[in-house]
């Protein structure tokens, strides 16, 4: 899809997708609105497979209509954000909830600098009716919640659909989800870019549609929720992991030197708690690197500073010698077996120096291998060469 170069100020775009019980009043508010401020601004519809004559009532109002064949919230966006001509972008869905007649606020922000604004549904005011009762007071406010612990952005509410933001902006981002998570990109991506981001109340007021809404209450939480963790490596895979693996080890030294009145039962769950830590600790870093490499996730002089020791030479040393480590506690469980003339032991023992040397020769391996995994990493990705024909 052709980038248009900007010609006015402001788009406004609207996703639709069989909106003609209340398209026409969306834009007939967004016309007021350009009119009554004085500003130049174009109305775009991405219209996403419309079969009602969306399209044509669109038309007929003087609003230009883009199709996108690709389906899905996002998508419909995504192609409605690359065809617009405005340097400003408000976008807000079709369906009459959100008014269009009062963009000021956000336009405000927009010239103010900002590089993303987001209305506030809580702090402008939701209409009795206009939100499910899980939507209100579960996932929103729960799902704003760990988007701000997540990747420390002072938004009340994530996942307003009115919003503006500068084209430009936008497009540098890359955005790229076609569902309804496109929400939670937008603002994620802008947060870890380091954008300028500002708030504005905005009211809600009950859709006019006669049908459901396309928005599927479990699915598309679900959705949402998975966004936010995949983008925050730190929080689905560092901190458990990490605290996982601490409590695993000071559990393990415990009872291997009789601090606690635990025994060898609870030292082989201590030792599984030490491995799955670390291979989330594993997985964090995997999912950091990958993430910079493909461009999802933005590198940083901490995160640079950190691989930078995560060669495979490396790996290979920490995990030789932890395997001698592990080694050396083996061969002493031997030697208290031969203590005995390598007959019955009484496992309380010996159990106490076998399972830390399972644990420790595990992670030797896991280190080893994950050097490996680090330097497959690291092999430059080469574009995909196109054969040119005979002659060329």
């Amino acid at each position: 899809m052709t980038m248009s170069q900007p010609s006015v100020e402001l788009t406004i775009l609207m996703p639709c997708l069989n909106e003609a019980e209340t398209l026409a009043v969306c834009i007939e508010k967004a016309q007021a609105f350009l009119a009554r401020e004085g500003v130049e601004g174009e109305i775009l519809i991405a219209d996403n497979g419309s079969m009602d004559g969306s399209p044509e009532i669109a038309l007929g109002l003087g609003a230009r209509v883009v199709p996108v064949a690709v389906r899905g919230y996002g998508a419909a966006l995504i192609g409605g954000i690359a065809a617009a001509r405005g340097r400003y972008v408000v976008m807000g869905d079709a369906d009459d909830s959100y008014d269009f007649s009062a963009l000021e606020g956000i336009l405000a922000k927009l010239r103010e600098g900002n590089d993303l604004v987001m209305g506030n549904r809580f702090k402008g005011g939701i209409a009795e009716g206009a939100m499910p009762f899980l939507h209100r007071y579960l996932g929103n406010p729960v799902l704003s919640f760990l988007g701000r612990l997540f990747y420390r952005i002072p938004i009340g509410d994530f996942h307003c659909g009115l919003r503006g933001f500068r084209r430009a902006a936008m497009l540098d981002l890359g955005l790229s989800t076609p569902g309804m998570e496109f929400a939670s990109e937008m603002v994620v991506k802008s947060g870890l870019r380091k954008f300028r981001i500002a708030e504005v109340p905005v009211t809600l007021s009950p859709d006019g549609r006669s049908r459901p809404p396309h928005l599927r209450t479990w699915r598309d939480g679900w959705r949402h929720l998975k966004f936010l963790l995949l983008y925050s490596p730190r929080w689905l895979f560092l901190l458990p992991g990490g605290l996982l693996f601490l409590v695993g080890c000071m559990a393990m030294f415990a009872i291997a030197f009789h601090w606690v009145s635990l025994d060898i039962h609870t030292m082989a769950y201590a030792g599984a708690a030490i491995v799955l830590g670390f291979q989330m600790l594993l997985l964090a870093a995997f999912t950091k690197l990958m993430g910079v490499r493909a461009g999802w996730l933005p590198a940083t002089p901490r995160q640079q500073r950190w691989s930078s020791h995560l060669t495979l030479e490396s790996c290979l040393v920490l995990g030789g010698a932890m395997f001698l480590a592990g080694l050396g506690l083996s061969m002493h469980a031997l030697q208290l077996w031969a203590s005995v003339d390598y007959g019955a032991l009484d496992p309380r023992a010996t159990m106490r120096w076998v399972v830390p040397s399972v644990t420790i020769l595990a992670l030797s391996g896991e280190i080893v291998m994950a050097g490996f995994f680090f330097e497959a990493l690291r092999i430059p990705v080469r574009a995909a060469m196109v054969d040119e024909p005979e002659g060329a």
